[in-house]
């Protein structure tokens, strides 16, 4: 686990006063998640703003990094106006979506087409990209079914993300397309809820409780509109891993690719990072896996006691969910940066 400002860290250390300045003055890089971080819905975090203005005025390089995939950048660049947030730039932004895309153009360098089980934000961003998307035609028909769809011969990947239109066909044709073992397998994220505005969330299922069904059974409950399911990214790819019989690649938090996008673009040294996230097993286990600092903040998912467990656990893939500093708000930022 990356350390503290003025040396190791023994995780979960609640900042105060002049130690919040030295690990501030430590860092030029902060990467936000949004969700929980930010803001929660349509309302920003108290002194959110602020933070994020002061932090730029320092000299500071901050970024957003969300596993949220439901809308493209453009549209978080409205979002953020929309909550006051008067200067953040598109080119900040690296959501699950974007770097999907990115992924596919840059490192897969796919050479065909992409079938997506997402939302019109993960679309948006792998056209934006030059990544051709397959287009659904007729699936809707009266007598319509997986055994006389049209497959589209061109497909080289298939991109799981939120889905909230989730259907039977949908999961039979992408595991048809994935019979293929040169085809590739993707996921924007593995996390198995979103939350939505109100303080609501899309429903969770494990991974484990798929997995209990056979993929007969699950298919006949499918049909029957029987089986309990999510339109969380990770739960439908879990969905699709236990039809296929196939691992999908994440690429969104906790794994490593959204910091590498992000420091191929702007040389990030890890050293110099800060990672502040409300969701231990992801924005945490994130800082961890990539070498930076990280902050946990109350205003969201996780809690301090949760924080406290993994702390206390003796199991070794529980330390990098252990955050190196606790905060009840991202308003905590401002009495140092005040001064």
């Amino acid at each position: 686990m990356a350390g503290a400002a003025g040396g190791g860290s023994r995780g979960c250390v609640t900042l105060r006063g002049s130690q919040f300045r030295d690990l501030l003055d430590a860092k030029h890089n902060v990467l936000f998640d949004c969700d929980g971080v930010i803001w929660n819905g349509e309302t920003a975090v108290t002194g959110a703003p602020e933070v994020v203005c002061l932090l730029k005025q320092r000299g500071k390089r901050v970024f957003f990094v969300t596993n949220n995939c439901t809308r493209p950048r453009e549209s978080y660049v409205q979002k953020f106006s929309r909550l006051g947030f008067t200067d953040v730039a598109e080119e900040e932004i690296f959501s699950s979506a974007y770097c999907s895309a990115a992924y596919l153009r840059d490192v897969a360098k796919v050479q065909g087409k992409v079938y997506v089980i997402g939302c019109s934000g993960v679309v948006r961003e792998l056209q934006d990209a030059g990544v051709h998307v397959v287009e659904e035609v007729g699936d809707d028909e009266p007598g319509t079914n997986i055994s006389n769809c049209p497959l589209d011969p061109d497909v080289k990947a298939v991109l799981v993300g939120y889905d909230e239109n989730f259907t039977f066909m949908k999961l039979a044709k992408a595991c048809c397309y994935l019979k293929n073992s040169e085809c590739l397998f993707l996921a924007t994220d593995p996390d198995p809820w979103h939350p939505l505005r109100g303080g609501r969330i899309t429903p969770e299922i494990r991974r484990s409780s798929i997995q209990q069904c056979s993929v007969r059974q699950r298919c006949f409950l499918f049909k029957r509109g029987q089986l309990p399911f999510s339109a969380g990214s990770g739960s439908l790819t879990a969905a699709l891993e236990t039809a296929s019989s196939r691992k999908a690649t994440v690429i969104g938090k906790p794994g490593r690719f959204m910091f590498e996008c992000i420091a191929s673009q702007f040389d990030l040294d890890p050293a110099r990072s800060l990672m502040v996230g409300d969701r231990l097993e992801t924005d945490i286990l994130f800082g961890s896996n990539c070498g930076l600092s990280t902050m946990l903040t109350l205003t969201g998912v996780s809690t301090m006691e949760e924080a406290q467990k993994y702390k206390d656990s003796e199991s070794p893939e529980h330390k990098g969910c252990v955050p190196d500093y606790v905060v009840e708000s991202i308003a905590d930022f401002l009495e140092a940066l005040e001064e």
